[in-house]
C-alpha cells in the first residue's frame, strides 16, 4: 500500500468511528503485518502534515480532512484534462467557514430561494454577527417566524423588506419585529 492508500484507510476508519484505532488494531486497518511498519507509516503521515502526535496518541490535522482538487471542469463543452489536477487540496471546512466561532448551518425548506441556487434540503452556511448590506441573503426572524431571503431597505420608508428569489412568492415586510440572525456565506447539497 502507498501512503495515500494508508491515509485513505485512516480516513475511512475515522469517518466510521470518529477516532483512530488502537495501536494494536492499527496494523489491521493499514494492512500491515508489523508494528514497525505502522510506526514508519505514521511517521511519514506526521511528517507530511496529515497527523500529529498529541499526548502519546495520533490525531488528525486539518490537512487530514482536506481532499485533492480534481481541477476545473467546464459546465459547457468538454475541455482537455487538467494535467496539474490533484496538486491542490481543500478542506471543506476551510473553504466554507472563515469564522467557526460565529458560523452555524441551517437547512432550507421550500423553494422561495430557488433562483438564488438554494433548493429544498440544501444546507446553508450562515455567519452570525456579520454586518449586512442591501442585497445580502440573510436568515432572519420576522414577526416570530424564521426565513431566508434577500434583505433590502424599504423604498421611501424606514425599515427593511425581505425579498424571495422566486417570483411565485411575495415580499415580506415585518409588521412587528425583524431580527437578522446571520448572513448566508455558502450553500451545499448532496447529490445521491
Amino acid at each position: 500500500m502507498s501512503d495515500d492508500q494508508h491515509l485513505n484507510a485512516l480516513r475511512v476508519y475515522w469517518k466510521a468511528h470518529k477516532a483512530f484505532p488502537s495501536m494494536a488494531r492499527l496494523a489491521d486497518v493499514l494492512g500491515l503485518s508489523s508494528s514497525g511498519g505502522v510506526f514508519k507509516v505514521i511517521g511519514r503521515l506526521v511528517d507530511a502534515g496529515y497527523l500529529e502526535r498529541v499526548d502519546g496518541r495520533i490525531a488528525p490535522t486539518r490537512q487530514f480532512f482536506a481532499l485533492p482538487v480534481l481541477g476545473q471542469v467546464r459546465a459547457g463543452l468538454p475541455q482537455p484534462e487538467d494535467q496539474s489536477a490533484g496538486l491542490e487540496s481543500v478542506g471543506v471546512e476551510d473553504y466554507l467557514i472563515r469564522h467557526p466561532e460565529r458560523t452555524v448551518f441551517c437547512r432550507v425548506r421550500g423553494d422561495s430561494m430557488k433562483d438564488a441556487g438554494m433548493l429544498d434540503g440544501d444546507m446553508l452556511v450562515v455567519e452570525r454577527n456579520r454586518p449586512t448590506k442591501p442585497g445580502d441573503i440573510v436568515v432572519a426572524v420576522v414577526d416570530n417566524e424564521l426565513t431566508v431571503k434577500h434583505l433590502y431597505p424599504l423604498k421611501g420608508a424606514a425599515g427593511w423588506v425581505l425579498k424571495p428569489a422566486n417570483p411565485d412568492y411575495p415580499d415580506i415586510i415585518a409588521h412587528q419585529s425583524l431580527e437578522v440572525l446571520g448572513v448566508v456565506v455558502g450553500v451545499f447539497r448532496r447529490h445521491d
